[in-house]
């Protein structure tokens, strides 16, 4: 080896070392910080005194207060087959892929490869002149060897790119969360839906009943002489008026027996069978664990994913920073060269190499400025839509407390008035057979009766709802401790 090329083997290997040294130097670009967001101390709305002191219920298991086995399962089987949970755990896989992909920029790309080529000049060629009297002879050439290349980090490119893809990953998890929150509700709104709609057609069938022994008395009557025949077709637009109902609420339990089946992957009209006996309406057996406004942010997995992906795109700020700054690298072959096979591995045959390339792009016409503002207001919408998320789940649980309370007056109001005209319908027959009253205040009783009775079960499936809704506001129905790589696998998709 002569010494110009001693002097500049020594010095790349000096400026790869300095270059090792420098690896480990901070990034540029913004560090990532968690947003302070200001919650209210407590909810306004407040709630009674049985909720706010009574034991809470799990919110990681809000499902579980209505005591009802059958929920419980249904539950489980959304969550072994529902599609679009099978999607959002696709999703996580594909997210951590690409993590795995940016972490593998801080590792050497090596290539390993080999050759075997065989060359002749052409005899009448541009060497003609100085070709051998018997022409150029074939030479032959085997090669095999490795070369590979190294970006030394320097500024942080590449730590910034994991830093995206790190969040981006952990976003993609609370993804999946939240579909979870998302179908434990849709679940148990249809369930609540299928009860609803079973004893509203029981209620319906049992005021035909009551209609059709008032259309009988009248037609007694009438056959008889007492009334008119007034009273007769009055009492049967009342039962028919009744027993058209029955048709609107069966297509709504239909409707809604056909969505459940979809959210558990299952074809349309496959549930049938399995609900054909009426239910009743799921009630709470335990109070419900509301928690303050902060417990929203930790809990929320749409809010913590839109803190995740403002901490990824936080992160490409300095991805898109670092390109105004050169990169350095470390490249280098290691092989063997022979014109012979036989003589390959010795050591006459190695060849080797080490290079320590810079680039640095010293004009780019503003593209590389330009790219870094439009990050920066990337990052700026981000931390808007996390500050956006935050209002809007403050405002989902203050207005489902609002309306589960009001509800529960109305559902009282609406019990004491089903009483009363449950009696009031049982005192005006009486009159009306021994002819104190006509049956004019049959029929309005006997509509008030229904309706009241309609609405009734209306209205507690209404509080129902409130208190799914106010779950899926709190973001319930997962827990922190449970990983999602097992929820995943129990997820997984044939491949």
């Amino acid at each position: 080896m002569n010494a110009s090329i001693r002097t500049a083997f020594l010095g790349v290997k000096a400026f790869s070392l300095a270059l090792l040294t420098l690896h480990g130097c901070a990034a540029v670009g913004p560090d990532y910080r968690e947003p302070a967001i200001q919650t209210p101390d407590a909810w306004t709305e407040k709630v009674v005194q049985q909720l706010s002191e009574a034991p809470q219920s799990s919110l990681q298991s809000w499902w579980t207060v209505f005591d009802d086995p059958l929920l419980n399962e249904l539950i489980d089987r959304c969550r072994m087959e529902n599609l679009d949970l099978k999607v959002a755990v696709s999703r996580v896989r594909e997210s951590r892929a690409v993590l795995a992909i940016a972490r593998g920029e801080k590792l050497p790309l090596a290539n390993a490869g080999a050759s075997a080529s065989v060359t002749k000049l052409s005899d009448d060629g541009a060497l003609e002149q100085v070709a051998p009297a018997d022409g150029f002879s074939s030479h032959g050439l085997v090669q095999l060897g490795v070369d590979a290349v190294w970006e030394i980090d320097v500024f942080g490119r590449v730590r910034r790119t994991i830093e995206a893809a790190g969040a981006g990953y952990e976003a993609s998890i609370e993804d999946y969360r939240d579909v979870l929150v998302t179908l434990y509700a849709e679940v148990a709104l249809a369930y609540v839906d299928i009860r609803e709609m079973q004893q509203r057609i029981a209620y319906a069938g049992a005021n035909a009943e009551l209609q059709r022994e008032s259309l009988a008395l009248a037609s007694d009557r009438f056959n008889n002489g007492v009334s008119s025949r007034l009273d007769v077709v009055q009492a049967e637009s009342n039962l028919e008026a009744t027993l058209a109902t029955i048709p609107s609420l069966q297509k709504a339990l239909n409707q809604a027996l056909n969505r459940l089946a979809v959210l558990l992957g299952q074809d349309a009209g496959s549930l049938q069978a399995q609900f054909i006996a009426p239910g009743p309406l799921p009630a709470p057996t335990e109070a419900i664990g509301i928690g303050v406004p902060a417990n929203v942010l930790r809990q929320r997995p749409d809010i913590r994913r839109a803190e995740r992906l403002l901490a990824a795109q936080t992160a490409e700020v300095g991805v898109a920073t670092a390109d105004l700054y050169p990169r350095f690298g470390l490249g280098g072959f290691f092989g063997f060269q022979s014109r012979s096979l036989s003589n390959l591995l010795d050591s006459s045959s190695i060849t080797y190499g080490l290079s320590a390339p810079v680039q640095w792009n010293i004009f780019s016409g503003g593209r590389v400025r330009g790219n870094i503002e439009v990050q920066n207001e990337k990052t700026q919408q981000r931390l808007l839509q996390y500050e956006n998320k935050v209002l809007k789940a403050i405002e989902e649980v203050e207005n489902s407390i609002m309306a589960f309370n009001l509800d529960r007056s109305r559902r009282d109001h609406l019990q004491t008035a089903a009483t009363a005209t449950k009696e009031a319908d049982e005192l005006v027959l009486v009159q009306y057979n021994i002819g104190l009253t006509d049956f004019n205040n049959v029929l309005v009783t006997q509509e008030n009766l229904f309706a009241i009775q309609d609405q009734l079960v209306a209205a507690q499936a209404q509080i129902v709802v409130d208190l799914i809704a106010l779950y899926k506001a709190l973001g319930g129905g997962w827990d922190l401790d449970q990983p999602v790589d097992q929820d995943a696998s129990a997820n997984s998709i044939n491949r």
